[in-house]
C-alpha cells in the first residue's frame, strides 16, 4: 500500500479535546477513505500506529485449560487511575476501586494462540479477505487479506508524518506477523500479535476468560505501588538494569538494542512487577475491554468498564466506529518519542484490525477456575 492511501484522522474530532501533537506513538492514523473500506462487522480497516517469568511457556498446548497458562489472583483494591502529568487522553486521575479478578502472568504467546486455532478453527480478521461486490471501488490489494507493519527507514525522518513507518501489507498475520514471507518459527514463546480486539475476545471466551477492563489492567500494571511513573515504581536508569522491551535509539530508523531485543521478546524476558506480572510495560501494547474516548471522567466509581459504545464512536469517523483502548507501551516506544510504557498510558486501536506491536493477556473472575 503506498503511502498516498494513508491520511491523519479527521483533526476535527480529536479537537474536542486538543489531543492532537500528544498522540507522540503515533497509534492513530486511518487508510483513506476511499481504501478499505468494511461492512458494519469491521468496519474500515485503520492504520494503527507506532503504539506495549516466567521463561518459555509450555509448548505443545492442547486444551483451552492448558492454554489458560498461570493466573495471579489479585485482591482488588483502590487506586489512582490516569495522570495528570503526560499526555492529554491519561486525564483526569480519578480514584476507582476494582473488585478481585485473576490476571495471566504473561501475555499470550503464538503457542497458546496456536493451540486456539487448531481447536476452533478460528481464522482471524487479518486473514480474512474481503468482498470485492462490497467495496467494488478498492485497489486489489486492500481487497486482500494482511494487516499493518512497522517498516523501519533507512535514515532520519519527519517525525510528524508516522506515515512514513507504516504499511499495509497483504498477507500479514500472527502467523505471518512482518508479511507473508516471515513467520513465528522457533517463536512460541513470544506474545502473538496482528491480533484485533475482535480476535482476542475470541480466544479468551474460548479460554474460559476475558479481556480485562482498563481499570483491572492499570490496578495490575501498577503492582499495588501507589502513584508510581512506572510499572517498577519511579524513575528508570537502564544502567541498573532494563526494565522492559522498549527501543533505544533515533526512533524509526535506528533501535540499538541495547535490551538484547528488536521487535517482540519472549514473554517473561524482563523482571515481573510486584504482583508478579511480566511485561505491564513494553513488548506489546495490549488489549483491553473498554471503547476508547480521550480522557477519563473525573468522578471517583468502582469496577468501571468504560464509556458506552455510543459515546466512543462520536470520537471516531462513521465509518470506523467506536475505537478500543490498548495499554502498556510496546517495543517500539522510546523515550524520546513515545513515553507509553507507564501503567497510565493508553491509546486507541481499530475493533477488526492488529499490528505486528499489539498483543493481549486475559483475565478471569475471582471464583473461576
Amino acid at each position: 500500500m503506498t503511502t498516498s492511501l494513508l491520511r491523519i484522522r479527521d483533526v476535527k474530532t480529536y479537537k474536542r479535546q486538543s489531543i492532537i501533537g500528544q498522540n507522540r506513538c503515533g497509534l492513530v492514523a486511518s487508510v483513506s477513505m476511499g481504501a478499505r473500506q468494511l461492512k458494519k462487522r469491521s468496519n474500515l480497516r485503520l492504520v494503527i500506529c507506532s503504539f506495549l517469568g516466567l521463561t518459555a511457556l509450555t509448548l505443545g498446548i492442547s486444551s483451552a485449560s492448558q492454554a489458560n497458562g498461570d493466573f495471579v489472583l489479585l485482591d482488588g483494591g483502590t487506586f489512582t487511575m490516569g495522570s495528570n502529568e503526560h499526555y492529554r487522553e491519561e486525564a483526569i486521575e480519578r480514584q476507582v476501586t476494582v473488585s478481585p479478578f485473576q490476571i495471566k502472568k504473561t501475555e499470550v504467546t503464538n503457542a497458546e494462540f496456536r493451540a486456539f486455532v487448531e481447536a476452533t478453527g478460528y481464522v482471524t480478521t487479518a486473514e480474512r479477505d474481503l468482498d470485492p461486490s462490497e467495496n467494488p471501488s478498492l485497489p486489489k490489494d486492500l481487497l486482500r487479506a494482511g494487516s499493518m507493519v512497522f517498516a523501519q527507514p533507512p535514515g532520519k525522518v519527519d517525525l510528524t508524518d508516522f506515515r512514513v513507518w507504516w504499511r499495509y501489507v497483504p498477507g500479514a498475520d500472527w502467523q505471518h506477523p512482518e508479511g507473508p514471507d516471515s513467520s513465528i518459527e522457533n517463536m512460541d514463546d513470544h506474545p502473538v500479535v496482528q491480533i484485533s480486539p475482535e480476535d482476542a475476545r475470541a480466544y479468551a471466551k474460548w479460554a474460559g476468560g476475558r479481556l480485562p477492563t482498563e481499570a483491572e489492567w492499570e490496578f495490575a500494571a501498577r503492582g499495588g505501588i501507589e502513584g508510581a511513573e512506572y510499572t517498577w515504581g519511579d524513575g528508570y536508569d537502564p544502567g541498573q538494569g532494563w526494565k522492559a522491551n522498549t527501543w533505544q535509539g533515533l526512533f524509526p530508523s535506528v533501535d540499538t538494542k541495547e535490551d538484547g531485543h528488536h521487535g517482540t521478546a519472549p514473554v517473561g524476558s524482563f523482571p515481573p512487577n510486584a504482583y508478579g506480572l511480566y511485561d505491564m510495560a513494553g513488548n506489546v501494547w495490549e488489549h483491553v475491554s473498554d471503547w476508547w474516548v480521550p480522557g477519563h471522567p473525573e468522578i471517583a466509581t468502582t469496577d468501571p468498564d468504560g464509556p458506552p459504545e455510543i459515546l466512543a464512536a462520536s470520537f471516531s469517523h462513521p465509518s470506523v466506529g467506536a475505537m478500543n483502548v490498548v495499554k502498556g507501551g510496546s517495543w517500539l516506544c522510546a523515550p524520546s518519542y513515545c513515553l507509553r510504557y507507564r501503567p497510565a498510558a493508553r491509546q486507541h486501536a481499530e475493533r477488526s484490525l492488529g499490528t505486528n506491536h499489539i498483543g493481549f493477556r486475559m483475565v478471569k473472575d475471582a471464583l473461576s477456575r
